[in-house]
């Protein structure tokens, strides 16, 4: 059976159609594998579980769905849906995973990331993710209300394109160094992240010897996925099915 990795599908009431696209393939391709993943940012932005959405309701159900056919969801929180909680988890029938994490896949030890905490180079960024992941923050700012809850949402995505276009994109990518940290604290020799948006896999070394680092892309246009079974590891695109 096909274990399944998925990122940065930043599901949202303005893009409907990769809803779709997400929907159909959990109640498709996903019923017949073994597990999925999904390493962060399933949504384009999470401001509290308290929160109404048909998007999210309508993800809830297909993952609740997936549970009843007898394959577990895990997930990992991305940096647009960290406040992502333990009540919508229960609704969608997800097991949230610390980030970083080591699973076993296929008899292989496979450590798994959403990938921010490896642009260490972006220090603006890793400033607001320190401040942002206190739990004192988060209290604060679960208890406004939620139209001022939204409002900040929109303005740091909004300020998020502009800095994004302001700087180099190696800035904005990993840092080789922080891999081989990773890679080395946790002793495996294969890597799997997304956040970046820039999938790829990457032969890389580790201490002198052979490692592999997986990049999930996003789910702007299409659907990104890597199936991992016996035969091996395939990156691969989910396209739109014909009208």
């Amino acid at each position: 059976m096909t274990t399944l990795f998925i990122s940065d599908l930043h599901l949202d009431a303005s893009r409907p159609q990769i809803t779709r696209l997400f929907v159909d393939f959990v109640r498709n391709e996903a019923t017949r594998a073994k597990a999925l993943y999904i390493l962060g940012d399933l949504f384009e932005a999470w401001i509290g579980d308290d929160t109404a959405d048909e998007t999210a309701t309508e993800v809830a159900t297909a993952l609740a769905d997936l549970h009843a056919h007898g394959v577990p969801c895990f997930f990992i929180h991305g940096n647009r849906d960290f406040l992502l909680g333990d009540a919508y988890a229960r609704r969608a029938h997800m097991t949230l995973l610390p980030d970083a994490c080591v699973i076993g896949i296929e008899g292989e030890r496979v450590l798994l990331m959403h990938g921010d905490t490896l642009c260490t180079d972006d220090a603006p960024y890793q400033a607001f993710r320190m401040q942002s992941r206190e739990s004192a923050w988060q209290h604060g700012f679960l208890a406004r209300p939620i139209a001022e809850r939204q409002m900040f949402a929109e303005q740091a995505r909004a300020e998020s394109r502009r800095y994004t276009r302001s700087v180099d994109d190696a800035i904005t990518d990993v840092n080789h160094e922080a891999v081989s940290a990773a890679l080395r604290l946790h002793g495996v020799q294969r890597l799997i992240h997304g956040h970046t948006h820039r999938p790829a896999v990457h032969r890389i070394d580790r201490d002198g010897a052979p490692a592999q680092r997986i990049v999930l892309g996003d789910w702007y246009e299409h659907g990104s996925i890597l199936r991992a079974d016996a035969e091996g590891w395939a990156l691969s695109v989910l396209a739109h099915s014909a009208p």
